[in-house]
């Protein structure tokens, strides 16, 4: 986790810190005096013509996007009088909204369902691809009927307006169409199919307005999107930099530093977040500032644009009542001041809130139910027939209006008579006179908009004079492409600078890559021996560092929510990023890949020159450029990472085949060897061979001397004699050395005279090639934007289409019955009378919990008692930071750090290993198994958390039981990945539920729900109780309908002190009448909820009274009818007997029963994950092709056999294919098992084994397809092994293909994180690869790594025993060109005189007769080539054992790591 450079205050954060908006009034005012006598004395244009206050406004917003880069425009900045506009002469910007019979449409017919893909559809659409690619243009020429696309409507026609200085809060129950309408009046229309009407901005239309306006109106989502390792100033910086208008609109006499930093501090200062400028903004994985100050940088920053129409979708979500307000309140002053046009969605919005909007807009499914001033709102609603409820907010009651479970009628009206379909209540507004005013309004204002275009131009020159000079009228830009590089630069630098666990993990990894291969290939001596291995280390270095830009495509892809947000700010062009990604890198890559080629170069004993290492340096680097433009171009490419990852192996294996090393040039097949051309490796890899062997020359000695003395025969001379020739290429007969130049030229077809002239020039060129393919595809092919989510569900059998019959005919029947029953409760007399739980009294006394902290330990909960029993709904509640979540975590044994105290008594006794089976929480973070459907979700919690005597039908049954009780009956089929927010609350409740657990848990259940959903979770919850259940539950800020839902309330202050627990009573009056007492009145009109906390000063507010409200509660009647109250049930369930059978155990059932469920789970989990699956098969197809294809059919000559151990030795590549996919997937699995585990649903020794036995049928799928595509097409199996043989490599390809998967999951298991585990990755490749005995041939292999690590390795194994079954008894025929040739002593044949030398070391004379000229091959048979490389055919059988033996060592470990290592501390 990376370091911030945050204080205290912001780190703590539990300090709330609200909007001062007097305060930032007052700033603004006095910033503007400042400013305005710096106008005037500067003397200029003071004649010119004025244009209101409002141009103050425009000037501020103006001041705050100009803060990084130049002198800043005064006049639309800042203006406090009528002598600084005309002073200034600023133009303002006022921009109206009008639309008109706005309409959006979506692909996909109503009522159409878009269902899972899976495993079997990809495998057949990939058959199916040039097929589909031909299709459309041999429709084009077939003539026939096409249907038109069909489409669903899901904003229906409506009109409006908004005036400049105004702010709309726009309402609607979940899918009723509040982002839709957000994102149609910003433009933001690229994911609808259709968008119809007319929508206008200050009389401009909205294409003109996407076209050279894109910046002035602009959408902020829900989530706050920015880089974590970037400060708050810098984040800020960065927006106002790229915002800072030209000299035409600024004034003179203010520096560019001085204006920006008044600006900056003035933004900070009105959201009061000036303490946290120096702070990362962070994430889930860095540290940094509060989600509620989060929230506000994405305001600053949002107002850093100046842009004039802002819509904020959920801004407040996750922020308490009080931080909302504030909110709302700043945007409330920021359109006061700065005259913008505001459009708004809230979730849980409070009266107070609600009041400071002036205008309201109510959706229902779409349609328009209501628009006009807030203060109608209720009246309206009320008008047509709704129940007055005065206690229930105004947005609350507006929603609850639209919403069936919800709406109440007044006495006397029934749904006969009043309006309730979205139809029905869309034509009622239209007919009242809201609606006419707003008509009327919206003609007049297009009339002023056509013949007063005052504002129009004002706004066209304002935007024209924020320009920076230089930039095209017609652009949305406000700086210029050179200055858009270098703003993104300097931030591109100061995140990486500031990503300190990425920094040093980076470089840490470089150089212990660079250490391993330097240590491999230790001090090589310019010898016959190290020929081979100095072609090998460099090698292998250029490709270390190359393919580790591989990581550059998800990064890209990670990156993309930044680029989609700031480029429809108009902060910049996509392509600018492009640019300054390189130029932003290059500083830390130099130094990095600097200190790799120093290792490399000067360890492994490279030409020691210094002309030598800056060109090898020169080339690894350009080529480490080249490759990472590479790769981010398919990070831009692409839609996604598994895309990108097939793409990616189309090129992978032939840059690396087609270097021109493992085949030379000469050698390629004709109608292949263009890749080697188009391939810039083969140019860097080529240039780096050319510079060091164009400096050396090889001595020829010892075993590389034809003929040579074998043992006992001192025949032959020791040096290279005039009968003898050294056996490297390029070596004539009698020479002892060969020129480095001569041994590539005739080994590899390369010349050194091309170093410059050819290689350094074409990849130069390639670098620039993928620099712009960057900047093209970016601009021109955009990825970023997403499509409008849907719902998946899996397709229906026969038995699912019965069950899912039956719940809507249930659901058909309760809603004909509407009106007769309970519509508050929501509770159907048959679900009522089947809800069955096993509820037992759970008691609480004395609890305390302490925290080991620095220093000492520290007390979090202090003496809390209470109790929950049967049939009760109990609310927890407290301020922030008084131990709501931790309580409720104590009391549900979830805690497995610190030291809890107490009595925890369940049924009255002590709790048991049971306890966590038996009990359910439902957390506040919705973790499930993503592929998988809600019914299938809440089946797996039955079957295996309810007792294992119950039968599955009954289990099944209980299901549909709860899916009814949940209302989740049209998504019972549902993926549960794409379900929304409340639907998802409901499975995790569900989930639970399932289990028919003694007592349930529940831990904010409605945060992150908007008002609607988060009253029809409570009202479930209610209907639950109500049936029986005990429920214990924290809530967050709760309405005064939700609080009095609930039958007790438990309320904690700071320290985790109780202040209160007892009833709440009808309308809370038990606990209005509880704080009466003690002095603190609550208001007729005040929320309960808000005010007990405001009472006891939970809050900024001072608590009401001057005892402590804990000291109240202790001295209290109440206090003592809770104990007395626990003591009777205690005695109560002591004086019941125990069930025999009742004996705990800590899991329901037992281990071979769970491990069938946990693999059907994963089994159908990798089904409907085909872009893991079909990858990793995809992947492991085209590389066996890809490397066969250069090597087909090879036949019996010195190359051929060569080409066999490199076909072979491509086989090392399979675990590190499985490893980078399988990872990430054992991770997130890993977080659904911690959350699963507590609740003892199975063993972690299950989850192990379940995974593995997942993957296991696709690991061998691969395994075949991968040796199918390589042993036939190569033509393995002409040695003695045969066909036999063949297969015998099948089962060797199976073990490692496991090995991957067992070795994958290892590292999974003992990483923490998806950020952590791929950097064992190249770290564990390099080390197999090297040290398995081919790139480092064994003889050569330094003692000290053969004596273990060579042993160790299970590469080493796998080629011991594939090279020896495929070369045994291999008949080699060297090619003409592979003899070595050598003249006999005059007199003699050459049997003669080379015989002995061939009886001694093998090998083969092709005519043993001659007298000159004699042909020697190395080999005659391939045993000849592998024995001495300590491999022995008759091994073959133990190694591949060894080899299984490490994927058993393996899965063996992960178990254990599965069962110790879960890093869920809590």
């Amino acid at each position: 986790m990376s370091d911030t450079p945050g204080d205290e205050r912001t780190l703590a954060g539990d300090i709330q810190r609200p909007v001062d908006v007097i305060e930032a009034e007052a700033v603004f005012t006095e910033l503007s005096r400042q400013l305005t006598r710096r106008s005037r004395a500067s003397g200029k244009q003071s004649s010119e013509n004025e244009k209101g206050g409002t141009a103050h406004v425009q000037d501020l917003e103006k001041a705050h996007s100009d803060e990084y880069e130049e002198t800043f425009d005064l006049r639309e900045y800042l203006s406090s009088s009528n002598d600084a506009t005309q002073a200034a002469g600023i133009k303002h910007k006022h921009v109206g909204v009008t639309w008109e019979n706005l309409n959006v449409q979506v692909a996909g017919a109503t009522g159409h369902k878009v269902y899972v893909r899976t495993f079997g559809q990809d495998a057949l659409n990939f058959w199916l691809t040039p097929f589909q690619i031909v299709w459309p243009y041999i429709a084009k020429v077939i003539p026939s009927k096409r249907a038109p696309v069909q489409t669903t409507t899901i904003l229906h026609e409506q009109s409006g307006l908004l005036k400049p200085g105004q702010m709309c809060l726009v309402l609607g129950c979940p899918g009723a169409g509040c982002t839709t309408f957000l994102k149609n009046l910003a433009n933001e229309r690229r994911e609808y199919a259709n968008v119809s009407g007319d929508i206008r901005y200050a009389g401009i239309d909205a294409k003109e307005m996407a076209k050279h306006y894109k910046g002035e109106v602009v959408y902020n989502q829900e989530d706050d999107i920015h880089i974590a390792t970037l400060t708050v100033s810098q984040t800020l910086d960065f927006a106002l930099s790229l915002k800072t208008p030209g000299p035409n609109g600024r004034l003179p006499g203010l520096s560019r530093k001085e204006f920006n930093e008044a600006v900056k501090n003035m933004l900070l200062k009105m959201l009061n977040i000036p303490h946290t400028a120096n702070t990362y903004v962070g994430d889930e994985f860095v540290r940094g500032v509060s989600g509620g100050e989060r929230k506000r940088v994405s305001l600053a920053e949002m107002m850093a644009t100046r842009a004039h129409v802002l819509c904020y979708d959920n801004s407040t979500r996750g922020l308490d009542a009080s931080t909302a307000l504030d909110f709302v309140k700043s945007l409330r002053v920021m359109t006061d001041v700065l005259g913008q046009t505001v459009f708004v969605t809230l979730y849980q919005a409070g009266e107070s809130i609600y009041e400071l909007f002036d205008k309201v807009l109510v959706l229902d499914k779409g349609r328009q139910v209501y628009y006009g001033p807030p203060s109608c709102a209720r009246a309206y609603f009320e008008g047509l027939g709704y129940r007055p409820l005065p206690r229930q907010s105004t947005p609350d009651y507006l929603t609850g209006c639209t919403d069936p479970n919800e709406r109440q009628f007044a006495d006397g009206r029934s749904e006969a008579d009043v309006p309730t379909t979205p139809e029905e209540l869309e034509a009622a507004f239209q007919g009242s006179e809201l609606a006419r005013e707003t008509s009327r309004d919206l003609s007049e204002y297009k009339v002023l908009m056509e013949h007063d275009k005052a504002d129009q131009d004002a706004f066209r020159a304002a935007v024209a004079a924020d320009k920076k000079r230089g930039v095209s009228k017609k652009s949305p830009y406000t700086q210029g492409f050179m200055n858009q590089v270098r703003a993104l630069a300097i931030r591109q630098f100061q995140m990486r600078l500031q990503d300190r666990f990425q920094l040093i993990t980076s470089y840490s990894l470089y150089t212990i890559l660079a250490l391993i291969i330097g240590a491999a290939f230790f001090n090589l001596k310019p010898d016959a021996a190290g020929s081979f291995t100095r072609g090998s280390v460099i090698f292998a270095g250029l490709l270390t560092a190359c393919l580790d830009t591989f990581g550059e495509m998800p990064t890209q892809m990670l990156g993309r929510p930044i680029i989609k947000k700031q480029t429809g700010y108009s902060l910049y062009r996509p392509s600018a990023i492009a640019i300054a990604n390189t130029l932003a890198d290059i500083p830390f890559s130099a130094v990095k890949v600097f200190i790799y080629n120093i290792i490399i170069y000067f360890m492994s004993g490279l030409a020691r020159n210094g002309g030598g290492f800056w060109t090898f340096h020169l080339f690894v680097y350009l080529a480490f450029l080249t490759m990472q433009g590479f790769f981010r171009s398919f990070g831009f490419m692409c839609s996604n990472f598994d895309a990108a990852f097939r793409l990616a192996t189309f090129f992978l294996p032939n840059m690396i085949l087609y270097v021109g090393y493992m085949i030379p040039v000469f050698q390629m097949k004709r109608w292949l060897f263009w890749i080697y051309y188009i391939n810039p490796l083969a140019y860097a890899w080529s240039g780096i061979t050319e510079n060091e062997f164009g400096r050396i020359s090889l001595a020829c000695d010892g075993s590389y001397i034809v003929p040579r003395n074998p043992p006992g025969v001192n025949k032959y001379p020791d040096g290279v004699g005039p009968n003898q020739i050294c056996t490297l290429y390029g070596a004539s007969a009698g020479q002892n050395s060969v020129a480095g130049r001569a041994y590539i030229d005739s080994g590899y077809g390369i010349d050194t005279d091309d170093l410059w002239r050819r290689n350094f020039l074409v990849l130069l060129g390639f670098f620039f090639l993928f620099q712009l393919t960057q900047v093209l595809l970016v601009e021109y092919y955009p990825q970023y934007f997403g499509s409008s989510g849907a719902t998946v569900y899996a397709p229906e059998d026969d038995n699912l289409k019965a069950l899912n019959a039956v719940l809507k005919e249930r659901k058909a029947h309760r809603e004909a019955n509407r009106g007769t029953e309970d519509v508050e409760a929501g509770v159907s007399k048959e679900s009522k009378s089947e809800l069955e739980f096993d509820a037992k009294p759970f008691t609480w006394e004395t609890i305390n919990y302490h925290v080991p902290v620095a220093g000492g330990m520290r007390r979090l909960l202090h003496d809390v008692h209470g109790y929950c029993k049967p049939g009760t709904l109990t609310a927890l509640m407290g301020s922030s930071g008084a131990g709501k979540t931790t309580c409720l975590d104590v009391l549900a044994q979830r805690k497995n750090i610190g030291v809890v105290s107490g009595d925890l008594l369940l049924d009255g006794r002590p709790l048991r290993s049971d306890f966590a089976r038996k009990t359910a929480y439902a957390e506040q973070m919705d973790v499930h198994e993503g592929t998988a459907t809600v019914r299938e979700a809440m089946r797996f919690s039955a079957y295996l958390r309810q007792p294992y005597d119950v039968p599955k039908e009954e289990k099944n049954a209980y299901v549909e039981e709860m899916i009814e009780v949940l209302e989740l009956q049209d998504l019972a089929d549902a993926i549960v990945s794409s379900l929304g927010v409340e639907a998802r609350k409901r499975l995790t409740i569900g989930v639970e539920l399932a289990s028919r657990p003694s007592l349930l848990f529940l831990d904010e259940p409605t945060s992150g729900l908007d008002g609607q959903s988060a009253w029809n979770l409570v009202r479930f919850l209610r209907k639950l109780a109500d049936s029986g259940q005990a429920i214990l539950c924290t809530i967050h800020q709760p309405s005064s309908m939700l609080i009095q839902t609930f039958d007790k309330l438990l309320l904690l202050e700071r320290g985790g002190e109780t202040v209160y627990f007892g009833d709440i009573g009808p309308d809370s009056s038990i606990l209005r009448d509880y704080f009466a007492r003690h002095g603190a009145v609550c208001p007729s009109n005040v929320n309960p909820a808000e005010f007990m906390l405001d009472a006891i000063g939970a809050g900024l507010a001072p608590r009401i009274g001057d005892r402590d409200w804990k000291d109240v509660w202790l001295d209290s009647k109440e206090y003592s009818e809770m104990r007395a109250e626990i003591a009777r049930i205690k005695s109560e369930c002591v004086a019941k007997p125990l069930s025999e059978n009742d004996k705990p155990a800590a899991y329901a059932t037992p281990f071979f029963y769970q491990l069938r469920v946990v693999v059907e789970r994963n089994s159908t989990m990798l089904w409907r994950s085909p872009d893991y699956v079909f990858s990793r098969l995809f992947v492991h197809g085209f590389i066996s092709l890809f490397v066969s294809l250069p090597f087909l059919q090879l036949g019996n000559s010195m190359r051929d056999l060569q080409y066999r151990v490199f076909g072979i030795f491509w086989v090392t590549i399979l675990p590190a294919i499985v490893m980078g996919q399988l990872e990430p997937m054992w991770i997130i699995n890993r977080r659904i098992f911690v959350r699963e585990a507590s609740s003892r649903i199975y063993s972690p020794y299950v989850f192990a084994i379940g995974q593995l036995v997942g993957e296991t049928p696709y690991s061998i799928l691969c395994a075949i397809l991968y040796w199918v595509l390589m042993v036939y097409p190569m033509g393995f199996g002409k040695g003695s092994a045969g066909v036999a043989g063949t297969f015998f490599q099948l089962l060797i390809v199976l073990f490692m293909e496991l090995f991957g998967v067992g070795f994958g999951q290892l590292i999974g298991a003992l990483s923490p994180s998806m950020q952590i585990a791929p950097l064992f990755n190249p770290f564990m490749g390099l080390v197999l690869s090297t040290f398995c005995g081919v790139t480092l041939p064994y003889p050569t292999m330094e003692k000290f790594w053969r004596s273990w690590l060579y042993q160790l390795d299970p590469y080493t194994r796998t080629l011991s025993t594939m090279l020896a079954t495929e070369l045994h008894g291999l008949k080699i025929e060297c090619a003409a060109s592979e003899f070595n040739l050598f003249n006999p002593p005059s007199g003699q044949t050459c049997q003669q005189w080379a015989g002995e030398f061939v009886a001694g070391f093998g090998g083969y004379l092709n005519n043993p007769n001659a007298t000159e000229a004699c042909q020697y091959c190395q080999y005659a048979v391939g045993d000849q080539f592998f024995e001495p490389l300590n491999i022995r055919y008759d091994n073959r059988w133990r190694d591949a054992f060894i080899l299984f033996s490490f994927f058993i060592f393996n899965v063996i470990c992960t178990i254990a790591a599965s069962r110790f290592l879960r890093y869920a501390k809590r």
